[in-house]
């Protein structure tokens, strides 16, 4: 599965981001075949699962974003979103889409959030 994020930027104390991911390029029964995820990195540590999400719909989130980042999956445009609402500075990292436990997976390339002190 190839897949593209975007909407990673630079954001105010308490602000906002929404991350999109796209699968342009996958059969949409495959893209549905997945559990589709965002990660992050940050240097030197290790990737750490941020939330992910069935084709059903079925969401997991990381304990330090819960109430504030909202999973969501369009299965018919083969899309992906992460809204981050509340950003804090620990959440400064490199977010990866993922795709897992279908019959393809994959990952995108990182898109860069940096919440300003």
């Amino acid at each position: 599965v190839q897949l593209q994020a975007s909407g990673g930027g630079l954001v105010q104390a308490g602000g906002s981001l929404r991350l999109s991911c796209k699968a342009p390029r996958t059969i949409t029964s495959v893209f549905n075949s997945n559990v589709m995820g965002w990660y992050r990195q940050v240097l030197g540590k290790e990737r750490e699962l941020v939330a992910d999400i069935t084709t059903g719909g079925s969401t997991n989130y990381a304990d330090s974003v819960k109430g504030r980042f909202t999973i969501s999956r369009d299965n018919a445009k083969k899309m992906v979103y992460l809204q981050m609402n509340n950003l804090k500075p620990e959440d400064t990292a490199v977010y990866y889409c993922n795709a897992r436990g279908g019959v393809s997976s994959g990952w995108g390339q990182g898109t860069l959030v940096t919440r300003l002190q």
